[in-house]
């Protein structure tokens, strides 16, 4: 009897054995893990420390076992924290789920809104990774880290939100900083911000429920819309990307930018910094935007862009721009007065002036025509490329009222421009200007993106005197007789 149990025994001990074996991995690389969230979100804003703690679950949808090679928290120094399956830690290798079953990941984070924005942001974002048979998917996850007005609201990134208060005015008067989630269009609405007025744009890409991906983060005025931005040399107004860690501080197309759509009247921005934007500001046809003391830098694409508008500037720094620093095309009248437009991170010409725009692109069906009025009066347009200004009329000079534009005391670098073929009589058009090369002594320092003027600057006391334009962007007063060219007065 006993020898039959023994055998029984190792039968039995077989069956179970290659049993196990039958319960195979599944290893096809298109094996996708499923999540119970694709986005974990912290929706509590911390107004003092605190700790918050979510979860979500990893299913294996599939009738086999499948391994997870990595998970794996994103960000060297982390905010979040994750317990994998009952296990502290911040990632796991060799993770097995069974078929048709799932494990829990909770996820914590602790916010200290009282510590510098570059250790806790307004938006802190990273992402768990998952690794299975060589294929990569991912969770966000989101938390706010500083007390501040969400605008619309903080689930609001990636959705287009139209904001209206009846024609009314609408002051961003309180004294936290404001953030903007998504496309938000601005609509019957008259937008003041007040001195020291921090809006921080939270950008990226999104896509819609039609698979169409598209860049985050713009503020767009309608026609029944305007803005007034109102800082002033010593508390000017920041308009900028919301990611604020020291890593971001010169990263280009955070957000998308702002939009004056046509038809938009009664916008004026004045001691103003708009920064690390796809696009700096963008006044689409008819629409009227005046500026003083602004800078627009650090865009991935143009830095200002006109298109049959009417733009007037005066003390304005257009600079570190990832295509034309300004982009005037299709017409449009401008006027701009002691400012600076330098280009020396593209390819693309500082300024680009034009009388046209394409149907259908590439102007295979023909184009549409505007007149163009262009005046630049002590400015500095220079790049470090031997050309920095682009003229084109659609019209090849057949018809001269309908392509003006005049410099004076300017400091420009052309060479190609003034070709037989291209505008040879582009000095009569552009009265004491100094065509200038790298040889040239400018600025302080461009790579360090430093625009004031060298103590050796050609721009020094080379500009015409204008009274109505008393002070620089930085405040200085302009020497009333022999004034320099450009947006900065050099200061002993």
């Amino acid at each position: 009897m006993n020898r039959f149990y023994l055998l029984g025994f190792i039968l039995l001990v077989m069956c179970l054995h290659y049993a196990c074996e039958t319960e195979s991995f599944i290893v096809d690389s298109d094996a996708q893990l499923e999540f119970s969230q694709d986005t974990v979100r912290f929706d509590t804003v911390f107004t003092e420390i605190g700790s918050a703690t979510r979860s979500f679950r990893i299913l294996n949808p599939h009738s086999e076992r499948i391994v997870i090679s990595a998970i794996e928290l994103g960000g060297q120094t982390s905010q979040f924290r994750l317990n994998i399956d009952g296990v502290p830690t911040s990632s796991a290798n060799d993770v097995v789920i069974l078929p048709n079953d799932s494990l829990w990941v909770f996820v914590e984070v602790t916010v200290d809104p009282d510590m510098p924005l570059s250790s806790s942001p307004y938006v802190i974002e990273e992402q768990v990774f998952f690794l299975t048979n060589g294929n990569e998917q991912v969770v966000q996850l989101e938390a706010w880290g500083q007390n501040a007005n969400y605008i619309p609201n903080r689930f609001s990134a990636g959705a287009f939100t139209r904001l209206s208060c009846d024609n009314d005015s609408l002051i961003f008067d309180d004294p936290k900083p404001y953030v903007i989630y998504g496309v938000l269009i601005i609509d019957s609405c008259h937008v003041a911000l007040p001195p020291g007025t921090e809006i921080f744009v939270h950008g990226g890409l999104a896509r819609t429920d039609e698979d169409v991906i598209f860049n985050d983060g713009l503020v767009a005025f309608t026609n029944n819309a305007s803005l007034q931005s109102r800082g002033t040399v010593d508390n000017p107004v920041l308009i900028t990307g919301d990611r604020l860690e020291s890593e971001f501080a010169d990263v280009a197309g955070q957000w998308s930018g702002i939009r004056f759509l046509p038809g938009s009247q009664g916008n004026r921005i004045t001691n103003t910094k708009i920064t690390n934007s796809l696009v700096g500001v963008r006044v689409d046809s008819s629409s009227v935007l005046r500026m003083e003391n602004v800078e627009i830098s650090n865009t991935a694409g143009p830095g200002l862009v006109g298109l049959h508008s009417t733009i007037i500037g005066e003390n304005v720094l257009v600079a570190d721009n990832g295509s034309f620093s300004g982009l005037f095309q299709f017409g449009g009248n401008y006027s701009f007065f002691n400012s600076t437009f330098a280009n020396y991170q593209g390819q693309s010409s500082a300024l680009r002036l034009d009388n046209f725009i394409c149907i259908g692109g590439d102007c295979s069906r023909g184009a549409l025509t505007n007149r163009l009025n262009a005046i630049f009066t002590n400015c500095i347009i220079f790049g470090n490329d031997a050309d920095e200004i682009q003229l084109q009329d659609v019209f090849d000079g057949d018809e001269p009222s309908q392509f003006n534009y005049t410099l004076t005391n300017c400091i420009v670098a052309v060479d190609e421009l003034i070709d037989a073929d291209q505008f040879p009589t582009f000095f009569d058009n552009c009265t004491d200007c100094i065509n200038a090369t790298l040889e040239d002594e400018l600025f302080i320092d461009q790579e360090m993106r430093d625009y004031h003027l060298d103590t050796l600057s050609i721009a020094i006391g080379q500009a015409l005197p204008l009274p109505i334009i008393q002070n620089d962007l930085d405040g200085n007063l302009r020497d009333p007789s022999t004034p320099d060219i450009g947006c900065y007065e050099f200061i002993d």
